[in-house]
């Protein structure tokens, strides 16, 4: 048979999904990770205060049973240009403790797809890190490059290279280089990374010369999200399991998070928040039961 519609007639366009971002290489497990708790021990107390639409404080005091208390103080900036929800630029956020131990990162857009970012980081009026990053984010791909700790004179460099490419809308597949360089000593780790987005979960599997990393992250509904990691070290011969769950309550406005891992531990943090107030209440114990060690803590979140 012929072509009915003639050589001149227009072809019905192509259906398909847009290839996404992948994102940045850091986060390709966070969906997973924000399903465990956070440690907690003693007591804390952390007050945050809106000083304008660009500046805002943080007070956090650290009353501890394992070690000394503390206090820190953290202050952040954020300019008028924003990409998203999350990001705006540039953005200027520094944190310091009553030991004189700071922490500094300054994040600045270049241009529209180019991102910079440089971390200082000191303890007791000594650096113990610099580190300066450039990450540039195509429609379908991500390519960073870390510049950690340079010393020209003594030689020394950790070079860090990461790439994403979005196969399909819901496969990333990528890599990491990580170059170290010190007087005596030099060498070079691959990892491959792989990424998997369905509608109700996410898988993700990073393996290298080091060993492997693999999570699972699954939202069954609005209130249960659970979340499975596990890890290989070459290098130390040992595999950790751990498995977590969350769950949200909006009608109470609480939120529980609890893990199950190899080690032998459990725990959980219970979060509550008590409107109109702007305050947020979270107790969470933790107990392991191979080393025979348990720890809770409280703290209170203010603004």
């Amino acid at each position: 048979m012929g072509n009915v519609l003639g050589p001149g007639a227009p072809r019905a366009p192509r259906r398909g999904e847009p290839l996404g971002s992948p994102g940045s290489f850091d986060e390709l497990h966070r969906q997973c990770k924000e399903v465990f708790p956070q440690q907690m021990e003693g007591v804390k107390l952390v007050v945050t205060k809106t000083l304008s639409s660009h500046f805002q404080v943080t007070h956090t005091i650290h009353m501890s049973t394992l070690g000394p208390s503390s206090y820190r103080f953290n202050a952040t900036f954020v300019g008028d240009r924003q990409l998203s929800p999350t990001e705006a630029f540039p953005t200027l956020v520094g944190d310091m403790d009553s030991a004189g131990s700071l922490n500094a990162q300054v994040l600045q857009l270049m241009a529209e797809r180019i991102r910079t970012k440089a971390v200082f980081q000191t303890h007791q009026a000594k650096f113990v890190t610099w580190q300066f990053d450039g990450e540039y984010r195509g429609d379908d791909c991500t390519a960073t490059l870390t510049l950690g700790n340079p010393d020209l004179l003594g030689g020394s460099v950790i070079l860090v290279a990461h790439f994403l490419q979005s196969i399909t809308p819901r496969l990333v597949l990528g890599g990491e280089m990580v170059y170290h360089r010190r007087p005596g000593e030099e060498g070079a780790i691959l990892t491959l990374a792989g990424k998997y987005t369905a509608q109700k979960w996410v898988a993700t599997l990073n393996v290298g010369y080091g060993g492997a990393h693999a999570s699972y992250y699954h939202r069954a509904n609005e209130q249960v999200q659970v979340g499975v990691e596990l890890e290989a070290n070459t290098r130390l011969q040992e595999t950790t399991f751990a498995f977590g769950y969350q769950l949200n309550l909006p009608q109470a406005n609480v939120v529980f998070r609890g893990l199950l891992d190899s080690n032998w531990s459990v725990g959980g943090v219970l979060e509550k928040k008590l409107p109109p107030l702007p305050v947020t209440l979270a107790l969470g114990a933790f107990l392991n039961h191979w080393k025979n060690r348990f720890h809770c803590g409280f703290s209170v979140i203010v603004g």
